[in-house]
């Protein structure tokens, strides 16, 4: 008998590293659910997928959208959460909650809402994957930056405790944390920087869909600095 086709899906899809990650797994064959805000342009990218705009902070809204998923698919292999969000500008003394609540919301609640909408599923189909997407300078305080550091430190506490829990269950959990990545984003607004180590979001893409597939079955409860 033939295996199933994965189901994998990826939030913030339409984004560069989104898609990038999303070409590579569609590539492989895979059938794609992707989140974004802006359902439009993924069904303009990917027409074969199953594409919904759903806002990531707002438990519900994750909860029916996956269930829909699950509905039209029967299965979800795995979860790759690339969405979240970047501020900065504001020093910690004079850091207002609505920023600390945007970022907490963006980076690290969207998570837990993802994981109880996806990890119960998994379970009673006997496994699958959760990829989280980090970043590297979540890794120490920076200036400016404090309410978004802290709010992907506090996405790796949650990917670890996450992974502690699943052991045993069928259902792995990783993360990788990206140094700069090569977008055309960044390289708008940082065009003098020195690009010779910033990741590709081909090389970035294939390391999440290692992770995120049987080729990284072996692989739990890691995270992955890339760059």
């Amino acid at each position: 008998m033939n295996a199933p086709t994965p189901v994998i899906l990826i939030t913030g899809a339409a984004g560069a590293l989104g898609r990038a990650v999303a070409q590579r797994l569609a590539a492989d064959g895979a059938s794609l659910v992707l989140f974004d805000r802006d359902a439009a342009a993924l069904n303009q990218l990917f027409p074969q997928a199953v594409a919904e705009a759903v806002d990531i902070t707002d438990e519900g809204a994750v909860a029916a959208a996956v269930q829909r998923a699950l509905q039209a698919l029967g299965r979800l292999d795995a979860l790759v959460h690339v969405a979240g969000g970047f501020e900065m500008g504001e020093t910690v003394d004079a850091l207002s909650r609505a920023s600390w609540d945007r970022m907490i919301a963006l980076n690290a609640w969207s998570f837990v809402a993802l994981a109880k909408a996806c990890v119960p599923a998994m379970k009673r189909q006997g496994g699958g994957s959760v990829v989280a997407v980090s970043a590297a300078a979540a890794g120490s305080g920076r200036a400016l930056k404090g309410a978004y550091t802290a709010a992907k430190s506090a996405l790796q506490r949650l990917v670890e405790t996450l992974a502690s829990e699943c052991a045993g269950s069928g259902v792995r959990v990783n993360s990788v944390a990206p140094t700069t990545l090569d977008t055309p984003a960044n390289r708008a607004t940082m065009p003098d920087a020195d690009r010779s180590g910033w990741v590709s979001l081909e090389s970035a893409a294939d390391a999440i869909a290692f992770l995120a597939t049987k080729a990284g079955a072996a692989v739990h409860g890691q995270h992955l600095r890339l760059g």
